[in-house]
């Protein structure tokens, strides 16, 4: 069996069909740790036929995978487990009704920075199964943080000045992307994207320190 990974990027339509489906998602939750479906659907109080069929479609999506079998008096119990311990759906699902920042004129509107997080949540889902099949490691850098303003001329002051450092540290640290002659230049590129937008009410406030991951 091989082990859990932390984020699985899902882009197929029967994936995302099953983790859509309240009872598989009950499922996956409760195989975050191998177990029997007879033994599920004892704890679900379930019938245990119904446990079968989800657990065996979860299986053909490639949602939840063999753990091993296990004997318990005269029989031998098959047990599975999730493949992953969170689960991303690919904004690329939603074909031509998926957001393109590109058919967004205001660079500044909400809509816009909502098309840029669903391009980079699609580059990095199939960047990191590329990663993962050649098994390398994705280099990333993340960066997130809580930060308050009082009116909109300090909002405005702010985005200017991080516009104008960001753009400084891209020219002194980044290589040309053409060559003199027009051909792209040697190296691989990356994306930079930067957001900031007001917190809902009552979001998570956990994850609000900054948090970085250094490039090698």
């Amino acid at each position: 069996m091989a082990s859990a990974t932390q984020v699985a990027f899902i882009e197929n339509h029967a994936g995302a069909a099953a983790l859509l489906d309240p009872l598989r998602r009950r499922i996956l939750e409760a195989l975050r740790e191998p177990a029997p479906a007879a033994g599920l659907a004892r704890r679900m109080r379930l019938p245990r036929q119904k446990v079968n069929y989800h657990v065996r479609e979860l299986a053909r999506a490639h949602l939840v995978e063999r753990a091993g079998d296990r004997r318990k008096r005269n029989m031998i119990e098959r047990r599975y487990v999730a493949t992953a311990r969170a689960y991303v759906l690919s904004p690329g699902l939603l074909g031509r009704l998926g957001a393109d920042a590109r058919r967004i004129e205001d660079r500044f509107s909400a809509a816009c920075l909502q098309a840029l997080a669903a391009q980079m949540q699609t580059e990095l889902g199939r960047a990191g199964k590329e990663a993962a099949a050649q098994d390398k490691r994705l280099a990333t850098l993340s960066l997130s943080s809580e930060l308050r303003f009082e009116s909109a001329a300090q909002r405005a002051a702010f985005a200017r000045a991080l516009q104008e450092a960001v753009t400084a540290v891209i020219g002194r640290h980044a290589s040309p992307a053409r060559l003199p002659d027009g051909r792209s230049a040697p190296g691989r590129p990356y994306r930079l994207i930067l957001g900031c937008y007001p917190i809902p009410p009552h979001a998570d406030k956990e994850n609000t320190s900054t948090n970085e991951e250094k490039l090698p």
